[in-house]
């Protein structure tokens, strides 16, 4: 059984805002939430699941039950099962729906970053795994503290976002070649700017796979385990990710 836990509602805004607007800014308030897949008493380190999903014409909260974060859940178990009992494995539900400009998911990730260093300390390292606009901000907030790694699922992204410094960090993208909402130019451009920076970055495309990640979809699944494993855990699998990490940037499967 999961346990749901959703922070106490916060305005949008900083500690530099009047009155007046921090009294106006109260009444737009965003909640983000944290599930548990996982949750080792004395875990090695810590995997958040991070979904995407569109925006609609007016600002809506996230639903377990969309598509989008349903798409994660499994996902999140292959992460769990590798890891074989020694990584905490939390699925990320997002203030709202889509990429709201004024609190983004990055923000998201960042309070989410929070409640885990709280609750399981604030030492251990971090891989953030997302799909979508999940992936794009799992490739944002890789710079974070304590962030180790970064899986990027088919992620929606412009091709100038890779000029981040990433120094420490390992990166994996993975993007169906057959992809119609997300571009792979888009996601190869960025992963070409943080191989500058990272200390890893692979790129892999997966021939025939679609944005969804319906067909094919336990090669997106294994590969995002097999990463968060390796990195957090210090393994070295074989198959791609050992290629991955053995120094081979760009692998079609």
């Amino acid at each position: 059984m999961t346990r749901e836990t959703e922070h106490t509602a916060y305005p949008i805004g900083t500690s530099t805002q009047t009155h007046t607007t921090a009294r106006k800014a109260a009444h737009h308030v965003t909640h983000a939430r944290l599930i548990d897949t996982a949750a080792p008493s004395a875990p090695r380190g810590i995997a958040l699941v991070l979904h995407g999903g569109a925006a609609r014409r007016r600002p809506m909260r996230v639903s377990p039950t969309q598509l989008s974060v349903l798409r994660m859940v499994p996902i999140a178990g292959r992460i769990a099962r590798a890891a074989k009992g020694e990584l905490a494995v939390l699925r990320l539900l997002n203030s709202t729906r889509g990429w709201d400009a004024h609190h983004t998911p990055v923000d998201d990730v960042r309070w989410a970053l929070r409640q885990v260093a709280d609750r399981f300390g604030p030492d251990l390292p971090v891989t953030l795994v997302g799909h979508s606009l999940g992936g794009r901000a799992a490739l944002l907030a890789a710079a974070e503290e304590p962030v180790v790694s970064a899986v990027a699922l088919n992620p929606w992204v412009y091709p100038t976002e890779g000029r981040l410094d990433l120094t420490g960090r390992q990166v994996l993208v993975v993007h169906g070649d057959d992809d119609r909402i997300a571009r792979p130019t888009n996601s190869a451009a960025v992963a070409r700017d943080l191989a500058r920076t990272a200390d890893r970055v692979g790129y892999v495309t997966v021939e025939g796979g679609k944005h969804a990640m319906l067909r094919r979809g336990t090669v997106f699944d294994r590969l995002a385990a097999d990463f968060t494993a390796a990195t957090l855990l210090g393994r070295h699998p074989e198959g791609v990710v050992g290629r991955v990490l053995d120094g081979e940037e760009w692998v079609d499967v």
